[in-house]
């Protein structure tokens, strides 16, 4: 029996950037955990347990890895495999909290789709941001995200704890992917994680910014399925 996957989506993200994985697993249980309903990365966490298979294999982006590092510290055993897309471990340090409250002041004044267009060019590489099919998935995923959502994901994200000291507790196989133009995190990022992670690995993909998934699926979506079926 294949093992059943849940995915986990970064912030102002939806389904939508997970499209060319669901496609590629239509044939198995894959399940896309909620993250709408919390204002805590330990609330998404318990949510994503509570209705997750026993035993499953967790792909998470971005925000997401800030809550696969808490579901693996809650429920270790139940994660069969764990692979983190652009993400980091550590909490954000006073210039990551004051522009995430300057994201969230203009929010707040009613200026959501200025936060929507001044997020585009750290989503993608600079070669990217004329591609009108990336462009239009990004302006999709937050107006279907919306305002309200954004804010309560800020603040789950401003609040997160540095997840760097129990890295090496992680005892299931683990894959990175991180594109090399990635706007928000960066090669050390993720670099730190493989080394504290016993086992882990980092695949680079050539190219690519912050939405691997969807700007170089051709070459997401292998690394993927070798990984969980492998």
């Amino acid at each position: 029996m294949s093992l059943p996957i849940v995915l986990i989506t970064g912030q102002l993200l939806t389904d939508a950037v997970w499209q060319p994985l669901l496609d590629a697993w239509a044939d198995r249980e894959v399940i896309v955990a909620d993250n709408r309903s919390d204002d805590t990365i330990e609330g998404f966490a318990q949510r994503l347990l509570d209705n997750a298979p026993p035993k499953f294999a967790l792909v998470a982006h971005a925000m997401g890895g800030f809550v696969a590092f808490e579901v693996m510290r809650r429920a270790p055993g139940r994660v069969a495999k764990l692979a983190l897309i652009s993400t980091l471990a550590s909490a954000d340090g006073p210039a990551q909290t004051a522009r995430r409250q300057g994201y969230i002041d203009l929010v707040e004044s009613g200026n959501f789709d200025r936060v929507v267009e001044e997020r585009i060019p750290i989503l993608f590489p600079e070669e990217k941001r004329n591609d009108e099919r990336l462009l239009a998935i990004a302006r999709a995923m937050a107006a279907d995200t919306g305002a309200d959502t954004f804010l309560a994901q800020q603040r789950a994200i401003m609040a997160r704890i540095d997840s760097r000291p129990r890295l090496g507790e992680i005892a299931v196989p683990t894959l990175l992917i991180w594109g090399e133009k990635d706007g928000i995190t960066s090669r050390a990022h993720h670099d730190e994680i493989v080394d504290a992670v016993p086992g882990a690995r980092l695949e680079v993909i050539a190219g690519a910014g912050h939405l691997p998934t969807v700007e170089a699926p051709e070459l997401v979506v292998p690394l993927l399925r070798d990984f969980i079926d492998g």
